[in-house]
């Protein structure tokens, strides 16, 4: 007797199954998060004049960690992110993470990696700002770590992301 067997609905060369509704809603909120790390990598090297001036940017001999970390000084853990300011491996540490992040997030590429990563340094981000003005413990940067999080959970580097490519596929840290 033979037996019917459903198969996804394929698109593409890449023998992926097709993506649901919520699935671009996932890959649209990861490559949104990673703009927003690679543009910040972007505007604190170049000083475009967004967050960073001209003048103080890394190409220009600015410290991309110097103005968020001196103005920790007066909270909770604030004598410690202070020390760090200005300090040229925790700027390299930093940019790096920031145009890592980014990049492995718009491409879809390492979303699991970037998830890890961008999760401690928003959380660190948090805790050098409490106590927080405007909420007992929320801001965004712990609601952008548990979307980070979500991004990683739900895959989301195979849609609209290069994660299908054979390579991410076979190489679950690439995922």
């Amino acid at each position: 007797m033979a037996t019917t067997s459903h198969q996804p609905v394929m698109e593409g060369d890449a023998g992926t199954a097709a993506h649901t509704p919520v699935e671009y809603v996932w890959a649209v909120a990861r490559i949104a998060i990673g703009w927003i790390f690679l543009w910040a990598f972007l505007d604190k090297t170049f000083g475009w004049g967004f967050a960073t001036p001209a003048n103080k940017a890394w190409i220009a001999g600015g410290s991309p960690t110097t103005g968020f970390l001196k103005g920790t000084g007066e909270n909770a853990l604030g004598g410690l992110f202070a020390s760090l300011a200005g300090q040229a491996w925790v700027d390299w540490l930093f940019m790096a993470g920031l145009l890592g992040i980014g990049l492995a997030l718009v491409l879809g590429i390492g979303t699991r990696v970037a998830a890890v990563t961008g999760t401690l340094m928003l959380v660190l981000m948090w805790a050098a700002e409490l106590p927080l003005a405007n909420n007992p413990f929320m801001d965004e940067h712990i609601v952008y770590a548990i979307v980070l999080i979500g991004l990683a959970l739900a895959g989301a580097g195979t849609t609209l992301g290069l994660g299908n490519l054979l390579v991410v596929r076979r190489n679950a840290w690439l995922r």
